[in-house]
């Protein structure tokens, strides 16, 4: 076996809306496996501050402004990138948007702006990347699914319904361009120690109680055990791994939980 099997030196890695969390966690792990990294977001003060923390950490980082919902917009970036930059081996969908209503309150514009971002934005920077990997018959492509990729759960349903057809699309995406060397896989995170769950993860809060007492590993993830699965995913080592989903989720999805009275 290579000891270089999981060396992206020399590799372009796109990671959509990495300015902070889970996707700021999987781009590092790229930037610390060598690989050069772009990042974007539809506004430019998160970029800025995003590119000190990468650069911060000795990480060669290029920042672009642009909507992953915006044709238009996508197209022209993934162009000028692949110019300014250069080739693109590597892209991670990682922009995303969730809205907490439930589904009889939910306005329909609202359903439609999270199906917007979180699957229709992914098709369509997939396609532009895509065109450019089938001409160079290589690239690695990841999704970034959900638990509710698999299971539904209260206020979620336009992200579960997203991420649910970015499940499909990924394994469709794998269907047609396989036979191009392009491999494309998703990774569904479970429940992660970010900023946005701290409120949430204070001893005796009982949705803590729950997440801990659901999770087979005890634990909330943190953010870098995301890293490995990235880098496995964009390597050598997964050239024949195709339209799977790694969900990193510390077992939830493995069990049915636990009674409450057991240790």
């Amino acid at each position: 076996m290579s000891d270089n099997l999981f060396d992206l030196t020399g590799k372009r890695a796109l990671i959509t809306g990495a300015v902070h969390g889970l996707g700021m966690a999987m781009a590092k792990g790229l930037g610390h496996a060598g690989a050069e990294l772009i990042i974007n977001n539809h506004t430019p003060d998160m970029l800025d501050v995003a590119k000190k923390e990468y650069e911060s950490e000795g990480l060669k980082v290029h920042t672009y402004v642009f909507d992953v919902t915006d044709d238009h917009a996508v197209k022209e970036h993934i162009d000028l990138i692949e110019k300014e930059v250069g080739s693109i081996d590597i892209l991670i969908n990682n922009a995303g948007i969730i809205k907490r209503v439930l589904m009889e309150d939910m306005e329909t514009k609202d359903f439609r702006a999270v199906i917007d971002v979180d699957l229709v934005g992914p098709f369509i920077v997939s396609k532009y990347v895509g065109r450019k990997m089938i001409a160079r018959r290589a690239g690695k492509i990841i999704n970034i699914n959900s638990m509710m990729s698999e299971l539904g759960r209260s206020t979620v349903s336009a992200y579960a319904a997203a991420k649910g057809g970015l499940k499909m699309l990924t394994k469709n995406m794998a269907t047609e361009w396989a036979k191009y060397n392009i491999q494309t896989n998703g990774i569904g995170p479970g429940y992660f120690a970010t900023s946005q769950t701290a409120p949430l993860r204070v001893n005796g809060h009982p949705f803590n109680d729950f997440i801990i007492s659901r999770t087979p590993a005890n634990r909330w993830g943190d953010p870098e055990d995301l890293q490995g699965a990235a880098i496995f995913l964009s390597s050598k080592a997964s050239d024949f791994v195709n339209g799977q989903i790694i969900y990193v989720d510390g077992g939830i999805l493995a069990t049915i939980g636990k009674p409450s009275n057991e240790d």
